[in-house]
C-alpha cells in the first residue's frame, strides 16, 4: 500500500491526529507506469483512521483510504472523466501484502526525519532475497499497531522513509515534514461522486494505462 497506516494504540505523549508530508518517487524508471508516479504525497491520520493523497501533475489523481479498525482500505482515482473507487477488505489485504513479503531487521541506528527521531530497518524481499534496502520508522508519535494494514505490519511504530507498491508500480516515500493539527473526521469519507468498482475493474484500469 501506498500508506503508513497509523493505528489505535499510542504511547504516552504520541500524538493520534496529523499530517505528514512526503517526497516521492518511482523505484523502476524503466515501469510503464513510472511517468505517473507523484512527486509528492500528504498523509492525513487521525487515530485508526488514514488518508494519503498523490497527485501527478494535477491530472492524475489518487487517494488510499484506511481505517484499521473495520479492517478495510480504498483507493481512489480521477483521471479525465474517470472517478472511481475500489474497497478492499482484509482478506483482499493479506492476499496484496503477501505479494510485497518482508523481512525486516531492527537495529539500533537512529537518525532525524522532519524533525523526529527515526529508527533503521534493514528490509529483504522474502520472494527475492537479492533485493534488500534501509527503512526508517519513529516512535516519538505513538501508535505502534500503525503498520496493521500494510506489509511492514511488524514495525511498531510510523514509517518515515519506506517502500511499497500497490498496481504493480513500487514507490519510495521519505518524509520531508510534520505537523501536529486537527484532521476532520470527513477527510477519510470515499467521496459520493464516485463509482465503486471491484478490484479486478481497478486492475484493469491501472493495466490499461500501461
Amino acid at each position: 500500500m501506498f500508506f503508513a497506516a497509523c493505528g489505535e494504540k499510542n504511547k504516552a505523549g504520541g500524538n493520534e491526529e496529523g499530517v505528514i508530508e512526503f517526497d516521492t518517487k518511482g523505484c523502476d524508471d524503466k515501469h510503464p507506469l513510472y511517468g505517473l508516479a507523484p512527486s509528492s504525497a500528504t498523509l492525513k491520520f487521525k487515530k485508526e483512521k488514514f488518508i494519503i493523497e498523490m497527485s501527478t501533475m494535477g491530472m492524475f489523481n489518487t487517494t488510499i483510504i484506511g481505517d484499521t479498525k473495520a479492517k478495510t482500505v480504498a483507493q481512489t482515482v480521477k483521471f479525465m472523466d474517470i472517478k472511481q473507487a475500489c474497497i478492499e477488505n482484509e482478506k483482499d489485504i493479506v492476499a496484496d501484502n503477501s505479494d510485497y513479503e518482508l523481512k525486516i531487521e531492527e537495529t539500533k541506528e537512529t537518525k532525524t526525519i522532519a524533525k523526529l527521531k527515526c529508527y533503521k530497518l534493514n528490509v529483504t524481499m522474502v520472494k527475492n532475497p537479492a533485493i534488500k534496502f534501509v527503512a526508517w520508522y519513529t516512535k516519538e508519535l505513538g501508535m505502534e499497531d500503525c503498520n496493521f494494514l500494510n506489509p511492514y505490519v511488524a514495525v511498531k511504530g510510523v514509517l518515515m522513509d519506506y517502500r511499497v507498491k500497490k498496481m504493480g508500480l513500487e514507490m519510495h516515500f521519505v518524509a520531508k515534514s510534520y505537523n501536529s493539527i486537527e484532521v476532520p473526521d470527513k477527510t477519510f469519507e470515499v467521496p459520493a461522486s464516485m463509482k465503486i468498482v471491484s478490484k479486478e475493474e481497478m486492475a484493469k484500469f491501472f493495466a490499461n494505462l500501461q
